[in-house]
């Protein structure tokens, strides 16, 4: 695990109309507030990220499709540093996961269909810094062209 991360099992309560799914209350212990909710959908074949947020937490659950996310911790004064972890979170694992500021993270589809992630983020956009980088071109040790598992 990386220091600050939390991947919380969501339940989800299906019938013969459909299915609820939970994501994030108020009253939940690992509640750090809300600035805004956004939707972000990931093509197959297709990397979203690196990125990572000051001072906003992120809270993802992927509600539609299944996805590979993977965090990186390059916080200077983590217990964590350096360490990668790599999770499937969708179908068939629906799970909150809370990223703490300055955690690194991206993600893509897995399988054939486009993925949506919920994002229940602490800030609204454009009250916290973020900075990007290439999925492919940087320095975190992380091969996107290597398949889970391997």
């Amino acid at each position: 695990m990386i220091d600050g991360v939390l991947v919380i099992p969501l339940r989800r309560i299906p019938d013969a109309r459909g299915t609820v799914s939970h994501m994030l209350r108020a009253s939940d212990d690992h509640f750090r507030g809300f600035g805004e909710i956004y939707f972000s959908s990931v093509h197959p074949g297709a990397v979203k990220g690196w990125h990572r947020h000051e001072p906003a937490t992120l809270n993802y659950a992927c509600v539609s499709g299944s996805l590979r996310l993977v965090l990186f911790d390059g916080r200077p004064d983590s217990s964590t540093e350096g360490e990668i972890l790599e999770l499937c979170i969708g179908r068939d694992h629906y799970a909150l996961v809370q990223i703490p500021p300055g955690v690194w993270n991206s993600f893509a589809a897995i399988g054939p269909e486009t993925a949506v992630v919920a994002n229940c983020c602490t800030h609204e956009h454009g009250d916290f810094e973020s900075e990007r980088l290439d999925p492919f071109d940087n320095d975190i040790p992380f091969d996107w062209n290597r398949r889970p598992g391997d």
